[in-house]
């Protein structure tokens, strides 16, 4: 039997730094819904199914101006604040189509130098002040746990709106990781699901937010492997290897990409992650040839099979690849619009009102 865990608006700073981040997950939630979306371990399977299933219903239901108009209603009386401090463009237009579909109003900083952080006001004052003026607040930060911490503050105060995690320094990105998880619903859809399936990660895996946000997210599935390539100083970090041996996942840590190739069920790519160097700028020296998907390595990849990428890319996919059907990058990017339309009617419990419109 699971231990209690407080409710997060009755638990102090230090006890929520004392839990893990499944006990974490816990405290996030109100009952059965999300109150804030932090942390990938907040979805588990039965979640993760009826998110994508209701992106599917939104886009058959979008298809229509009639559907349009429906949708451009159910959240009319809702503001969104976009609080993007770190540079962001696909995450940040996602979202922003995301509430427009469901007509939401949007509010914006992009930039602290045009708030009044410049004037010395604590974040945790400017998020409060947020909060007057909004109903979500969805957050991108490069400063780790930020999302977290502002989450908490806000459940110990009279407005405790709800925080969106877009993407918290190195820690996770969990709506990233659902568009991930609903791309390969829909690309195995035809072939028994994720179940059973091979995911190979490539690349920059320490510091890669979506790879560790995906990597818990894929342990709600049956037997599914995880095969993480990468230089040995940004192999994947020990605490995702600890929660997949503690959930009896298997994986394996390989350094030969062209032999897991032709294993692979999707292959994950990500670019080298030097915004994260110190002045010394070491992964600028990493030897990327190794770690990319070159135009000859689709003869070896199966027919079924996807490669995914989070976006933005630099060389390691080469463009010749792009116009393979089996490159669903550009398919992820419009998956994450739909998904966080999903995400928001589930936020907002207005999910029933869409089904119902879908089934008449």
């Amino acid at each position: 039997m699971k231990a209690k865990i407080k409710p997060l608006p009755e638990i102090t700073w230090d006890e929520l730094q004392q839990l893990t981040l499944d006990d974490k997950a816990r405290c996030f939630n109100r009952s059965d819904r999300p109150l804030h979306i932090l942390v990938a371990q907040q979805f588990d399977r039965p979640l993760l199914q009826e998110l994508g299933d209701m992106a599917t219903r939104i886009r058959q239901v979008a298809k229509s101006k009639q559907g349009m108009d429906f949708l451009g209603n159910l959240l009319s009386h809702k503001t969104a604040m976009l609080y993007f401090t770190q540079p962001s463009t696909r995450t940040f237009l996602s979202f922003h189509s995301a509430c427009q579909i469901l007509g939401m109003r949007t509010v914006e900083v992009r930039d602290t130098s045009t708030s009044s952080e410049m004037k010395g006001e604590t974040q945790e004052d400017s998020i409060r002040t947020f909060s007057s003026f909004s109903d979500v607040i969805i957050m991108r930060s490069a400063i780790g746990g930020l999302a977290e911490k502002m989450a908490w503050m806000l459940s110990h105060t009279e407005r405790p709106v709800p925080i969106v995690n877009a993407g918290s320094g190195k820690d996770q990105h969990p709506t990233q990781a659902l568009l991930d998880i609903y791309t390969l619903q829909r690309s195995f859809e035809k072939r028994g699901g994720i179940d059973r399936k091979t995911v190979v990660f490539v690349g920059d895996l320490a510091r890669g937010r979506t790879v560790r946000s995906l990597a818990y997210l894929l342990t709600n599935y049956e037997r599914v492997k995880q095969v993480f390539i990468a230089p040995p100083a940004l192999q994947i970090g020990k605490d995702i290897l600890d929660h997949l041996k503690a959930s009896g996942s298997e994986y394996e840590l390989a350094s030969d990409f062209e032999k897991v190739i032709p294993e692979a069920d999707a292959i994950y790519m990500t670019r080298i992650q030097d915004e994260w160097d110190d002045k010394t700028g070491d992964s600028g020296k990493v030897d990327i040839s190794k770690y990319s998907f070159a135009a000859e390595h689709l003869k070896l990849l199966q027919p079924h099979a996807v490669i995914m990428h989070p976006l933005p890319r630099r060389k390691e996919i080469a463009v010749e690849v792009d116009h393979d059907p089996r490159a669903v990058y550009w398919r992820q990017v419009r998956n994450g619009m739909w998904i966080r339309v999903a995400l928001l009617a589930h936020i907002f419990d207005c999910s029933d009102s869409i089904r119902d419109y879908h089934g008449s």
